[in-house]
């Protein structure tokens, strides 16, 4: 009997070890796995999708592509959609829904989907690249950051703080505008009006009849623009019509180059020989005007008329511009913006014309060697416009 209950008590007690025994070994090879799986589903929760719509022979996507490379080495968790919006409509047609909600009037690419937030472009891994970094990581470690990420910054009275980066593309506007305003065909009418304005020895009316003349050529211009703008947003920012735009501008430019060596022989970009009368007999009228009523009016169908016929000569400038506008990635308000900041500085040369007239009352005309030299620079300008355009289109990502 105690021989008996001994034995059992040894039973009961080698089943209880190995029992636990197993236990242990099932719970350690259990372990692993549920620690693996806790470990994915963790690593799934923080997995971060970006789509990243692109279109082959695009510069600009390929240079995000190669900083996308990097970030998915850096980031294991990123996970990259690349969408070929020239291959696959779905992608386009994705892509314009994107740029529709967040305010886009115009697209174009590189463009990046993440988190529900649209970065259109691709400046470089220390611009843009910088913002998708501050994105991703303050993803990754849940703190739901946006990218509005400190720049340089200057803290200028009344305006606030002015972000420096953003110089790029007003600085930009301003300087062809300006260019622009110096066109010889715009140039030539002006200064030919203000040296007959002259002889009416008031210079109350030269500044108003001459001011009425720069306001409506600035808003014929605008409005020429803007049409240029909304084609170009029709058409499509395409890399096709960008060289197709290059060469247009490089055979412009060349046209204008040209008469600074051999002025007005062969083909040539100026103001037509049968449109000079109609625009003499305007002038006239606005001389013989017998009230600043009728002389304002006619000064407005001058100012309408000559922006009509000069506008073989004054094109080439308008449609470069507006086609490196168009392929920023601006609201529609910032759009029209530049459009007005152009045409000031387009109106400020003529501005600067009227106040050296009516302060020195001089007669001066635009001889043919200062026409010369304004075509040879803007014929420059064009020229490398439209060389960029071709070679490094990159470099026209200004916003």
């Amino acid at each position: 009997m105690g021989s008996s209950t001994l034995r059992c008590k040894m039973y009961s007690s080698r089943t209880v070890i190995r029992t636990f025994i197993s236990i242990l070994v099932l719970a350690s090879s259990i372990y692993p796995t549920l620690y693996s799986s806790a470990e994915e589903n963790l690593k799934s929760e923080k997995s971060i999708r970006i789509e990243f719509f692109m279109r082959t022979g695009c510069q600009n996507c390929a240079k995000a592509k190669l900083y996308l490379d990097k970030l998915t080495k850096r980031h294991p968790d990123v996970e990259i959609e690349s969408l070929n919006i020239e291959n696959d409509i779905d992608a386009a047609i994705r892509l314009n829904e994107l740029a529709d909600k967040h305010g886009y009037s115009a697209w174009g690419v590189p463009a990046l989907y993440i988190d529900g937030q649209l970065i259109v472009g691709f400046r470089g891994a220390d611009t843009t690249g910088k913002e998708i970094d501050y994105l991703v990581e303050g993803l990754l470690t849940e703190d739901k950051k946006t990218l509005e990420i400190e720049r340089d910054t200057v803290n200028i009275p009344l305006f606030g703080e002015v972000r420096v980066n953003d110089y790029g593309l007003p600085l930009f506007t301003i300087v062809l505008g300006l260019i622009d305003g110096f066109n010889p065909c715009a140039m030539w009418v002006l200064i030919f009006l203000l040296s007959l304005l002259v002889n009416l020895k008031s210079r109350r009316r030269m500044v108003l009849i001459a001011g009425v003349f720069v306001f409506v050529s600035g808003l014929v211009y605008f409005i020429f623009m803007a049409a240029w703008l909304n084609f170009f947003f029709l058409l499509g920012l395409t890399r096709t019509l960008q060289l197709i735009l290059g060469v247009f501008a490089i055979a412009v430019g060349s046209i204008h180059i040209k008469d600074f060596f051999m002025f007005k022989k062969g083909l040539s970009l100026s103001i037509p020989e049968s449109a000079k009368p109609g625009i003499y007999s305007r002038v006239n009228r606005i001389l013989k005007a017998e009230n600043i009523t009728g002389a304002i009016f006619t000064v407005i169908a001058l100012a309408a008329m000559v922006n009509v016929v000069e506008l073989a000569c004054t094109a080439g400038l308008p449609v470069i511009y507006t086609q490196i506008l168009a392929s920023q990635p601006l609201s529609t308000f910032e759009y029209y913006a530049y459009l007005v900041l152009y045409n000031i500085a387009y109106m400020a040369d003529d501005s600067v014309m009227i106040v050296i007239a009516v302060v020195t009352l001089s007669r001066a005309r635009l001889q043919e060697k200062g026409g010369r030299v304004l075509k040879l620079i803007s014929g420059l300008v064009i020229s490398l416009l439209g060389l960029v355009m071709i070679f490094f289109p990159e470099w026209l990502s200004l916003s």
